[in-house]
């Protein structure tokens, strides 16, 4: 367990900034102490982790879910309600009133509201691709990553009050497009109005030694293309098995390529959004690599520039592998 963090987070804003000079335009990147840590689903206790979370809120909880079903979870964010501000964007394909309050919307579009991010106190953010079921915390393979980052923190809270307003499948372009936490940088972005596949590309053509996936809908040519044009040799990617087989999946285009590809074989879902570039990048976040993901619904992408982030997104690559 790696609850050590959510007991001792402290946020030390910085106001620093550390400034480059592109075309006589000064480009301030904000820079920041923090932290930030990943949990794996089902191994971490994901719910576990995510209830502490909440529970140590002291003024607002604020989350855009693309499912809501751990009573659990329910229950705490209904508790603190009652003497704080909590408010809750769900998906109304999934939630059909059973999530009950005044606390709580629902997306009304046609696209889906996918996002799965909390922002508490304004300053502590939870993202990823973990929804909070039963599936989800005990039997999906999923992620999610945990920061105090004030300027990540105000990014999602942006993209958050777009959403509680109905602006949903739109919205304003991210403030903070690239942060450093405690000197690890981090890309943040929102689709479909920051063009979040674009930046996938952008960062898998830099790759120099390898790229593993592990992905739950991987249907975007634009993002197949980049990993076949790349001139990298190892490369490795984990279909999640329902989606594998689709007319639409890239899974039997790049095993024609010759691509080291396979299909997962957890009963339940490999649900993973996943990028792995040269052991020291990692792409996550809810968006599938999809045209519907990139263009349509509401998701977030984050790409984090660490090594030791990316040894432990490598480790839990190699556990879906192997059991794929």
């Amino acid at each position: 367990m790696r609850f050590g963090f959510l007991w001792v987070i402290v946020v030390l804003f910085v106001s620093s900034c550390s400034s480059s000079i592109t075309n006589r335009t000064v480009v301030e990147i904000p820079k920041e102490t923090g932290e930030i840590k990943a949990y794996f689903c089902p191994e971490d206790n994901c719910e576990e982790v995510l209830h502490h979370l909440l529970d140590s809120a002291k003024d607002s909880i604020h989350c855009a879910l693309f499912d809501l079903k751990l009573e659990s979870i329910i229950g705490i964010l209904g508790e603190k309600s009652e003497s704080i501000d909590v408010k809750v964007v769900i998906d109304n394909v999934n939630d059909k009133g059973q999530v009950k309050g005044s606390w709580v919307k629902r997306d009304d579009g046609g696209q889906y509201s996918h996002n799965k991010f909390c922002i508490i106190d304004n300053g502590l953010l939870f993202t990823g691709s973990f929804n909070p079921t039963e599936r989800g915390a005990y039997k999906n393979n999923n992620n999610f990553i945990v920061t105090n980052s004030r300027f990540l923190s105000k990014n999602y809270e942006a993209e958050f009050e777009e959403l509680w307003d109905g602006r949903f499948g739109e919205g304003e372009n991210v403030e903070y497009p690239v942060v450093l936490v405690g000197g690890i940088k981090v890309e943040n972005y929102f689709c479909p109005e920051d063009r979040c596949a674009k930046h996938i590309v952008n960062a898998l053509l830099k790759a120099k030694k390898s790229i593993y996936f592990m992905t739950f809908s991987f249907t975007s040519e634009e993002i197949a293309d980049a990993i076949l044009f790349v001139d990298v040799e190892d490369i490795k990617g984990v279909f999640e098995k329902s989606q594998g087989g689709s007319k639409y999946s890239q899974f039997e285009r790049l095993k024609g390529f010759g691509l080291n590809v396979t299909k997962d074989s957890n009963p339940a879902k490999m649900h993973n959004k996943v990028f792995i570039i040269d052991n020291e990048i990692v792409i996550t976040g809810s968006m599938n690599p999809s045209a519907s993901g990139d263009e349509k619904n509401d998701e977030n992408v984050v790409i984090i520039h660490d090594k030791g982030i990316a040894e432990e997104f490598l480790e839990e690559f190699e556990k879906v592998w192997n059991f794929g």
